[in-house]
């Protein structure tokens, strides 16, 4: 089958320090226009980095688009990108708290940071020209930004709203969706691809092989778009 999605991430550039769009922004991309549920809409766009989702959002008919991100450096490239792409996105430095205070939106889509992230990856030896280690150290167990995501998404979306995550495997799916249904959302996966290491993992790679996280000798992650969604209020 033929997806067809805004080629946005082909056009979208990252200005050094800011995470450049890779597979996971195209996954959500992919999965936000499948969706359906974008045109029309107030959109959130969560550690938007470069802005493509933002993007992609707007292109897709969202009547609003807010793109927010702990970086400033970030916010100016988004700023940057949706004014060559010609179109109307408000991107602004903040974090999810940030959100919660113009929640509810009618969709909140979010590539957060989800990397399993060593004690020691200081040390490691990444390309510098991939983005900061910022975009996408995520603690031990790669879930610092997914855990309050998940948890305050009842607070960000309206009845009827959606939220869309990308996250890797190796960042717990299944704990995701434990988070997102105990807050009363209906939750699941709607979108997965398997891709090979990059720089990132395949500098981690011994020691998720050490921890048990990653079965010795692979090196290929799934990345997953989960979909949430909050009922409307029967009366």
């Amino acid at each position: 089958m033929t997806i067809l999605y805004p080629d946005v991430h082909e056009s979208v550039s990252a200005t050094t320090g800011v995470y450049a769009p890779q597979q996971d922004s195209r996954l959500l991309i992919e999965a936000m226009t499948l969706s359906g549920v974008v045109p029309g809409r107030r959109v959130l766009d969560l550690c938007t980095g470069s802005g493509v989702v933002a993007i992609a959002a707007a292109q897709l008919g969202a009547d609003q688009v807010s793109a927010l991100d702990v970086c400033a450096s970030a916010v100016a490239c988004a700023q940057d990108n949706a004014a060559q792409a010609r179109v109307r996105v408000d991107a602004r430095v903040g974090t999810w708290t940030t959100a919660l205070a113009a929640a509810p939106y009618d969709v909140v889509v979010s590539n957060p940071p989800y990397v399993p992230t060593p004690p020691d990856a200081h040390l490691e030896d990444i390309p510098v020209t991939i983005g900061p280690a910022a975009a996408w150290n995520a603690g031990v167990d790669g879930r610092q930004i997914l855990n309050p995501l998940c948890d305050c998404a009842p607070e960000l979306i309206g009845e009827g709203g959606t939220l869309l995550i990308v996250q890797s495997e190796f960042a717990d799916t299944e704990q995701s969706l434990r988070r997102l249904r105990s807050g009363g959302l209906r939750a699941e996966v709607v979108l997965t691809q398997l891709i090979p290491f990059g720089p990132v993992l395949t500098a981690r790679a011994r020691w998720m092989e050490s921890i048990g996280m990653l079965p010795v000798g692979r090196r290929q992650e799934e990345l997953v778009v989960i979909r949430a969604e909050k009922r409307r209020a029967t009366r």
